[in-house]
Formats: structure tokens, sequence, C-alpha cells
């Protein structure tokens, strides 16, 4: 595969509670992702990491939500980012908490309508994010970006969506924790999640090869993000929200292989990755073999590491 791969560091700590996430992007780097993208043939552009501007005052009448003008800011700088290295090539947003999604797929989304191309989203993630800043009972904004991409109330205080994803361009796959409001918000938009008990009755590789017939058939551009609790914590503890039963190690490169060989993908989230919960750095590496897959690297093409 030739692509360019810009590398947008998103060091976002804002969206939850467990301090960690803002060395994301650094672990991403000493993990060797430029190398491993370079070894596959990618011309690399790091471009550093985003730094918003200062703040500006924000309310929410949800007394749970907290660093709300920080999230805003995030929001607002990282779309910017994002716009601008989805017209130079396939970007790659090292997080960072999944807040940044608010972010990174508002500016996909604005270069999707520039390009007159439907958008297409894969979130694969242990949790739906599909509450409102008012139906968040913790405050955590991160888990709040699927409902922001979709087009829901209650973010008057964020920049309104450019161009909000319908339910039927929506994949959340490997499922496993949704909370009662999430549950009847996607009931109400029509949204049936990809759980890991339909994953265990069917396999990984139908309901993924639906979805990606779609985005072919609508000439769509996809933008996968990829949560780190979206695989077993048994090979990814570097997470603050882990949830049993997620994707094994093959089952994960085997998503990866797919997207890869489908050709469809045009850009990519790297998500709550904390490293201070890390084992030697093992969550991290394996988040760059995931990478390296989706780039077209075969398993049996990885480079074996002493533990």
């Amino acid at each position: 595969m030739n692509h360019t791969c810009i590398l947008v560091g998103a060091p976002v700590d804002s969206g939850q509670s467990n301090p960690g996430c803002v060395m994301g992007p650094a672990s991403y780097r000493v993990a060797g992702l430029a190398a491993t993208l370079a070894e596959l043939g990618c011309t690399v552009d790091d471009r550093g990491d985003v730094a918003p501007r200062p703040p500006a005052a924000a309310n929410c009448t949800n007394a749970a939500v907290h660093h709300l003008p920080e999230t805003i800011a995030w929001t607002k700088a990282l779309a910017e980012a994002a716009q601008d290295a989805m017209a130079a090539g396939f970007p790659v947003f090292l997080g960072g908490d999944h807040s940044l999604s608010l972010g990174t797929v508002a500016g996909v989304a604005n270069h999707a309508r520039e390009q007159a191309r439907p958008l297409f989203v894969l979130w694969l993630d242990a949790h739906s994010d599909f509450h409102t800043p008012m139906t968040t009972g913790s405050g955590n904004l991160h888990g709040t970006p699927m409902a922001y991409i979709a087009g829901l109330g209650d973010f008057e205080a964020f920049p309104p969506f450019p161009d909000p994803v319908p339910t039927d361009r929506i994949c959340l796959f490997g499922i496993r924790s949704v909370d009662p409001d999430e549950h009847k918000a996607l009931r109400e938009h029509g949204i049936a999640p990809v759980d890991m008990r339909e994953l265990d009755e069917r396999g990984f590789i139908a309901p993924l090869s639906a979805f990606l017939d779609r985005v072919r058939s609508a000439n769509g551009l996809l933008h996968v993000s990829l949560d780190v609790d979206f695989l077993d914590p048994s090979i990814a503890p570097a997470v603050g929200t882990t949830v049993p039963g997620g994707a094994t190690f093959r089952e994960a490169h085997l998503v990866m292989e797919m997207l890869h060989e489908s050709g469809l993908v045009s850009s990519l989230d790297l998500v709550e990755l904390n490293p201070f919960l890390d084992d030697r750095g093992r969550t991290a590496r394996l988040m760059v073999d995931l990478t390296a897959s989706l780039m077209g690297r075969k398993v049996f093409d990885r480079v074996n590491r002493s533990s």
C-alpha cells in the first residue's frame, strides 16, 4: 500500500476521569508507529500534536459534566486539523481519550461534504458512546461523540456537526457495555449495534462484510475509530474503561486485514490508550501492529519482539 500517512497527535485528557491518555500520542511514537508505516511503503508526515486555543467559557445544565470548555476547544482544533489532514493524505489521529472524535470526525465530515461523498463510520469499541451532555451520568464527554456525529440534540455548546451521519451509515462493532439511556436512544434512532453476542454467534466476517458492502455501493469515505477497549483487556490492559470479553488478538487482526482488503478506509482514530496503565508498552505495540494490518501487513509478516 502506498499512502501518505498524516500523523496527528491528539493528547486529549478532558473527556474522562482517569489521567494518562495525554501521554498516548507519545507512546505511539515510542512504539514505532512512523517506522512501521514507512516499512510498509507509506510516506509518513508527522505533524506533531494539536494545541487548542485557550478555552472559552461554556456551561451545561447537567452538573455532572466536567471539562466542557476544554473539550469544546479540542473539538474545534481537531476539526480544523482533521480537515487539513484529509486533504493531504490518510490521517491517523493519535489519542487521547475518545472525546477527540468529536473533532476528528467533524473535520472528516467537512472533507466528505466538500468531495460530495457520503461519510460512513465504523466504531470499534466496547461502548456505544451514544450519550449526550444531558444524559451522561458520569459527566465524561468521551461517552458522547457517536451521538454528536449522528446529529442528536443537547450539543448546543459545541459547534454544529457539519453533516450528521445517518444511522444506516454507522456501525457500532464489538459493543458490550451500553447504559439504559444509550440503549433507549439507539432504539429510537434505529441503530442496532453489532455486539459481542452477535459476533460470537455469526463471527466477525459476515457483519463487517455487509457494512463494507454498503460503503462500497455508496462510493463512501470510511472513518474507523479504534478504541483500545474494543480489545480484550487480557491483551490490551492500557485503558481506563476495561470491559471483559473483547476481541482477541486474532479477531482484531482479522478486522484490520478485512479493512485493508476493502480499500475503503480513509481515516483512523487510535483512542483511549493510557500508557500509565500499560504493561511495558504491550498495548501501544499491539495498537501499532493493528494499524500495520490495516495498512497491509499480514500477521505472519509480523516481526516477533522479545517480551
